[in-house]
């Protein structure tokens, strides 16, 4: 039995549950957590700012599917966490932040970092917030946090230590109990005899249709919803993080175009619609009604909340949406589907020229970039309408390979979470899209990808200006305000940092400065106008 300070041995106990890699900045008050980083064998990477550590864990996390941690101090660190730490709630991300706090904060003012409440302020973007008084109830929280990431729906956690508690000696930490079933984690199981309602609906169905949300994409997922789709010859949707989890050559798929306000229509024109793995929240339609047949629309989740927004007479289905594919039984009934792939094409092909009118000269940006790209770029995009336009008409030939703050819809996302994808993706192609006015929201981590050397194409889309918000004011009839600012020299920005620029000014200069640049000695920041495709 080998005591340490607390610190070291939270950072022990990570690394025996497969931590291997920590984001985070310390400080005066978190430094004892950092005393046993090195020697429990984890790599810390050192972010320019708290939110930057956050976002970085929340990249770090959906690229690998583990849990991304992130440690900050007390106060504004943990409050600069909070950005990302929202992200991750609304986006669904298993993120763990451990941050230091004050011993009393009643009796006593004034102290270095003080808040009122810093727990509370954490739980309201956090699935929990708690404190650990103790070596044994630390331990508890960082074994629960582990426990409903395996078993539950992914969200992030907190746990604040008091400075006394990391700096105590404390026992070791317990060994690793595995929440496994007979089948791996535990969750909600079904049976494909219990499916056999569902399947027996679908194929009576003349116009069925699916609906995939980030709950189904997973790198299995492919062939399941292939089997589901064909058998039934069923139309079918993604949602934004749904994306590739249904390969573009898939006959009857409309991709993920359900912020298209006539997708309401085709999905009101369907006589039994099947949504797996998703809330159909705002951001996945942009607007109030779905457009869902009410009464036959078939809801598979693990989240009940989720499945209580269902109307009456539709049908709620609890467990993995993945599970559900694989075992809805197929071939027992004559298939009914009236769907042409005629009908889907043409509507797909008015849309994405719908697409093109609202936006113009963004699609053969997004059309040449997508070109040029390795296999199995793993994409970063921030809050940009270059992003916004690119997710409708790119299509994803794989799942969890484009990763957008959809939820919470923070700006400045783009460059850390990349980081941390790229970290996690050690000598496989990560990129990061951002715009030129999010991106200056978390530009100084650009030393950080410098500092660890990675090839990292940052690809910069750069209007002069807020322009969605512009956009937005003039549908409003409200004169443009406050949406235009001076940017600086970005491609000498980046340089700064030691870090490589170019500004191309065609397509086949982006082309071949976003080749080359999967092949740097470091990040490449390539600057491109909105204008370059004139």
């Amino acid at each position: 039995m080998t005591t340490r300070p607390l610190g070291a041995q939270i950072s022990h106990m990570l690394a025996a549950r497969g931590v291997d890699t920590i984001f985070g900045i310390p400080g005066v008050h978190n430094q004892e957590m950092y005393r046993g980083i090195e020697e429990a064998g984890i790599t810390h990477i050192l972010a320019r700012h708290e939110q930057g550590a956050g976002f970085m864990a929340d990249g770090y996390a959906r690229a690998t599917g583990q849990m991304g941690v992130c440690y900050v101090i007390t106060g504004p660190g943990l409050t600069n966490a909070l950005t990302p730490l929202g992200q991750a709630y609304s986006d669904s991300v298993a993120v763990l932040a451990i941050s230091s706090c004050l011993d009393e904060t009643v009796a006593r003012r004034g102290q270095l970092h003080q808040m009122k409440d810093q727990r509370a302020a954490a739980e309201a973007v956090c699935a929990w917030s708690e404190e650990a008084r103790s070596a044994a109830a630390a331990y508890t929280l960082i074994d629960r946090a582990f426990a409903e990431f395996e078993t539950d729906r992914h969200r992030p956690k907190h746990i604040q230590v008091p400075i006394a508690q990391l700096e105590a000696q404390a026992s070791p930490p317990p060994p690793v109990v595995q929440a496994t079933g007979s089948n791996g984690p535990l969750r909600a199981m079904i049976s494909a005899e219990k499916l056999r309602p569902v399947a027996e609906r679908i194929a009576a169905a003349r116009r069925p249709i699916f609906v995939f949300g980030g709950g189904i994409a997973s790198e299995g997922a492919g062939r399941a919803l292939s089997r589901l789709i064909e058998h039934f010859r069923a139309a079918s949707f993604t949602t934004y993080a749904g994306r590739g989890c249904v390969r573009p050559e898939t006959p009857l798929t409309f991709g993920a175009s359900l912020a298209r306000p006539d997708s309401a229509h085709v999905l009101a024109s369907s006589d039994c619609a099947v949504v797996f793995g998703s809330d159909l929240a705002e951001v996945d339609l942009w607007r109030s009604d779905s457009g869902l047949p009410e009464g036959a629309t078939i809801y598979i989740n693990t989240d009940p909340e989720a499945l209580a927004r269902a109307r009456p007479g539709d049908t709620c289905v609890h467990c993995d949406a993945l599970d559900a594919a694989s075992m809805i039984p197929v071939g027992e009934h004559e298939v009914q589907s009236l769907w042409t792939q005629d009908e889907v094409d043409r509507t797909r092909a008015r849309w994405r020229a719908e697409v093109d009118a609202e936006r113009p000269g963004i699609v053969p940006v997004a059309d040449a970039l997508r070109q040029c790209l390795p296999d199995a770029t793993m994409i970063y995009s921030d809050m940009t309408q270059f992003a916004y336009t690119a997710k409708e008409v790119w299509d994803m030939d794989r799942p969890r390979h484009w990763h957008h703050p959809t939820g919470f819809g923070t700006l400045g996302y783009a460059l850390p979470a990349a980081i941390g994808g790229a970290v996690a993706r050690r000598g496989q192609p990560t990129m990061a899209i951002a715009g030129d006015y999010g991106f200056q929201y978390t530009l100084q981590e650009l030393g950080t990808a410098v500092e660890l050397g990675l090839p990292l194409p940052i690809f910069l889309w750069d209007n002069g200006k807020l322009k969605e918000i512009e956009d937005s004011m003039v549908r409003a009839q409200i004169p443009p305000n406050a949406v235009t600012a001076r940017n600086p020299d970005f491609v000498a920005l980046a340089k700064a940092y030691s870090a490589n620029g170019i500004a191309p000014r065609t397509l086949d200069e982006m082309q071949e400065a976003t080749h080359a640049a999967f092949h740097a000695d470091g990040p490449t920041l390539i600057h491109v106008r909105s204008d370059i495709a004139a």
